[in-house]
């Protein structure tokens, strides 16, 4: 039986389901990442430049973390609405179990590693003697509590792919706003530093949780009853199509702990201090493109069930207009905001907000180039394509990030490690328009067996 919400799906126009989708999306996205901005500005204020400094060496664990969730996450929830579209609704549900209880597991088992080799992985991470205890303090809540905030993305993802894109954005907003108030109350109130500020991410991310349980009492939810079934095929399923997406944040930890590496050994303390400004902004920004495809995934991967090419198609060109547009705002506010938006950490050093300005104008031209990567990286995984898909988060957050990080620098300084993702964006946007684009928007059928 067809609940509205696919009904919507099979029938509206292409168009109007996809900003019935990517507004709550993108909104819910922003909000989310709002809880990584909060606690660098609250950090910055409260605990000062090494605080903020020892949370951003931290910040790949934070990755891994919400990796593991986007991996699960986007894997189960393509199979699921792909399950959907087939009107496999019992085997829909089994997928949902099959990733709830995955993903707890495996980010229990990790999180105990971790909390006791705690002081080894800082060291791992880059954090010397200024940041060390800072590093260590916010490992220590994301190791032990880090599979809460898995726990709220997986829901929302599901919840989302089940029609309710709207509480999903709910949800996230309600979180980043107790973020807020709890993150005041942990660092100026009680004066617990970088502790609170980790403390409050996860206290936000439980009431999130609580809210997205409200789906669970709707009626026309297909994610109730719980059907767990263990299946080996389903799990590798699962991991298989949510493989890019994990690879693709797993990108951002090597971005994160590459670009650490680069600033110190040239800038030194002063140049970790600023890269984590950029960082926060870029969590900020990077996250917003997650919108489009959060918009995109659930509407491909159930017209690729449904066997609806021509809605797929036109759902490609639409992500693409709205990627273009959204990365030239950005880039217009990077240029024109930059020092307003530095002012917002409370950095008392001059040299290193000099050096975090500079950093946002050349950093912020990827967002050109960013989202439309990212079309194509969730058309491919949306329909199953998993080999496509890979090849564009190696070579965009891996082979060509890396390479322009160790060649730039050489010849350009500072600016070169600022305009290292630039690059490696630019890139991979030139090959697809190249190599792919055209497969795609004209000959999908092509593409969907290719």
């Amino acid at each position: 039986m067809m609940t509205n919400t696919h009904s919507i799906l099979q029938h509206q126009p292409v168009k109007k389901v996809f900003f019935q989708y990517f507004f709550p999306s993108l909104f819910g996205m922003m909000l989310m990442s709002i809880n990584i901005l909060i606690d660098g500005i609250f950090v910055g204020n409260g605990v000062g430049a090494e605080g903020l400094a020892g949370v951003n060496l931290a910040m790949p664990v934070f990755s891994l973390i919400f990796s593991i969730a986007l991996w699960i996450g986007i894997g189960g929830g393509t199979l699921y609405s792909i399950r959907i579209g087939e009107r496999q609704m019992e085997q829909a549900r089994s997928v949902f179990s099959l990733s709830l209880i995955t993903t707890i597991f495996i980010l229990a088992l990790i999180g105990t590693v971790g909390y006791f080799q705690v002081e080894a992985a800082a060291r791992m991470l880059g954090a010397n003697a200024e940041t060390l205890s800072h590093t260590v303090e916010y490992l220590q809540v994301l190791f032990s509590l880090g599979w809460l905030i898995a726990l709220q993305q997986l829901l929302s993802i599901f919840v989302r792919n089940d029609g309710g894109p709207v509480l999903s954005m709910v949800a996230l907003g309600i979180t980043a706003v107790t973020n807020i108030g709890l993150n005041y109350y942990m660092i100026f109130i009680l004066g617990l530093g970088v502790f609170g500020a980790a403390l409050a991410t996860i206290l936000a991310s439980v009431l999130g949780i609580f809210v997205l349980l409200i789906h669970f009492f709707r009626s026309d939810t297909k994610l109730r009853p719980f059907a767990f079934q263990w299946s080996w095929s389903g799990l590798g399923a699962i991991f298989s199509i949510g493989f890019p997406s994990f690879l693709a944040e797993a990108g951002a930890l090597v971005f994160v702990a590459a670009y650490n590496l680069a600033i110190v050994s040239m800038l030194g303390t002063d140049g970790v201090a600023a890269f984590s400004v950029i960082n926060y902004l870029h969590g900020f920004m990077f996250l917003s493109f997650f919108g489009i495809e959060s918009a995109l995934q659930p509407m491909i991967s159930y017209y690729h069930g449904a066997k609806e090419r021509g809605r797929i198609r036109e759902s490609v060109k639409i992500g693409e207009v709205t990627a273009l547009v959204m990365g030239v705002v950005l880039l217009v506010v990077g240029l024109l905001a930059a020092p307003l938006l530095v002012s917002l950490f409370g950095l008392e050093s001059q040299h290193v907000r000099s050096l975090a300005v500079d950093g946002i104008r050349l950093f912020f031209i990827a967002y050109l180039f960013l989202g439309f990567n990212f079309v194509y990286m969730t058309y491919f995984q949306s329909i199953g394509q998993i080999r496509s898909s890979t090849i564009i988060i190696l070579l965009r957050s891996f082979v060509l990030l890396l390479l322009f990080l160790w060649i730039l620098p050489l010849f350009l300084g500072p600016a070169g490690v600022w305009l290292s993702l630039p690059m490696a964006e630019m890139v991979v946007a030139f090959l697809l328009v190249i190599y792919v684009r055209r497969r795609v928007v004209n000959h999908i059928g092509g593409a969907e067996t290719g």
